[in-house]
């Protein structure tokens, strides 16, 4: 039985294109459902979702935009219906999978709707800009983006041939049985490179105790994704003992994952472990871009394309009440270790990143504006120690069995 692959773009301008390719699906046994995105003139075919509900969905009328004539203003609208419009058919089960094409507008736009189906929905954005920095276009999603080498801008030899790659590509994976496996349940932990002993050593006692563990690299994308996981309801508990993109969001690193980190856990009241772990360290790229006012700061070239910076003590204090702050609105049960010989692999008596007085304002700030019934654990030990996880892993465990009864 065939599938039904949503097929969004500009029906107007880029017509030929999509004409192709909805062809091209039809041939391999399945169903595109064409949705035009194209607000300068009509649709080179009829569409199965007009532009003048896109539009609508989105807060105006097509005729209203065509009036007014102003593309940001046009793109606003038709970015903000794309996502209505196909989350509605997706929820109503009219779609299996999405298929886009366009410019940097274009994919603007179809990714917006791209995004909003679920993580395993089969999801392909043909675009002009694929080969550069795709975050702002796929997010925490799990769009495959492939690089339209030429302009979506008519049939040739080369174009074709990458039209039918991405049919092939969306194709394959509607097609495509997931086996079924023995599931268990979810924790998700965060890690970087710095607190990786301490991951490495959690995991393997949760995985011996019948839970599967979701590790996501703090990296900024990496804790928007495990936030998102948790908002949607796959995680059981949480380790969350690495915390360094909390110290980006305030200093301005680059690895930031907003304001919202840490916070979804407590929102949906699962168990969770907190550990500031790197919270030492803030992340910029290569040395030669961190910031003129951050020159004369401790510096680490962690590689050649991340560059590390030693937090202060004010930092920390600020870091710290962050922290307790967030901790304090969770509505379940949460426990603090503190590591006194170090939060990270680079903070740890002789090594660069130690300084026992920044650490000593962010353990303070934790404990003075921490929630009384929340316990803190304080552990004269590193964070990457034995003893440290063990002690998490033991506390987490805990509260897992107390869901549980």
């Amino acid at each position: 039985m065939g599938k039904t692959i949503a097929l969004i773009g500009a029906l107007d301008t880029k017509g030929p294109d999509y004409a192709f390719v909805k062809q091209e699906i039809e041939k391999r046994g399945h169903y595109a459902l064409t949705i035009n995105t194209g607000v300068l003139g009509e649709p080179l075919f009829e569409p199965d979702v007009p532009a003048e509900r896109v539009a609508e969905a989105g807060g105006m009328s097509l005729a209203e935009l065509r009036k007014v004539k102003d593309k940001s203003l046009a793109m606003t609208v038709m970015t903000k219906g794309i996502a209505r419009v196909v989350k509605e058919l997706f929820d109503q089960g009219l779609i299996d999978g999405g298929l886009s094409m366009g410019g940097s507008n274009g994919t603007m736009i179809g990714t917006s709707g791209l995004r909003v189906l679920p993580v395993g929905v089969p999801k392909v954005m043909v675009s002009t800009v694929a080969s550069g920095d795709t975050q702002p276009y796929v997010g925490i999603s799990d769009i495959v983006m492939i690089p339209s080498i030429l302009d979506i801008a008519g049939l040739n030899r080369i174009s074709a041939k990458i039209y039918s790659n991405a049919v092939g590509t969306v194709v394959g994976m509607v097609e495509t049985q997931v086996p079924k496996i023995k599931t268990k349940p979810l924790i998700s932990a965060s890690m970087f490179g710095n607190t990786t002993v301490l991951v490495n050593q959690c995991t393997k006692q949760l995985e011996e105790n019948g839970y599967e563990v979701l590790v996501f690299h703090a990296t900024g994308t990496g804790g928007k994704t495990m936030e998102s996981l948790i908002d949607q309801g796959y995680i059981t508990g949480v380790l969350e003992v690495t915390t360094t993109e909390l110290a980006d969001e305030l200093v301005g690193g680059v690895l930031s994952a907003g304001p919202s980190r840490l916070d979804a856990a407590g929102k949906w009241a699962l168990p969770q472990v907190i550990a500031p772990g790197c919270l030492d360290m803030v992340n910029f790229w290569s040395m030669s871009t961190v910031p003129g006012k951050y020159r004369d700061r401790l510096l680490y070239s962690w590689n050649d394309n991340i560059t590390l910076m030693r937090t202060t003590p004010e930092e920390n204090a600020i870091l710290g009440r962050i922290l307790a702050e967030k901790a304090n609105r969770s509505k379940g049960e949460l426990a603090i270790f503190l590591p006194l010989q170090g939060l990270s692999e680079l903070d740890a008596p002789g090594k660069l990143f130690w300084w026992p007085e920044a650490n000593q304002a962010l353990f303070d700030a934790i404990k003075e504006h921490i929630r009384k019934d929340i316990p803190v654990y304080e552990l004269d030990c590193n964070i990457n120690d034995p003893q440290f996880a063990k002690a998490v892993t033991d506390k987490l465990l805990e509260m897992l069995r107390n869901e549980e009864e």
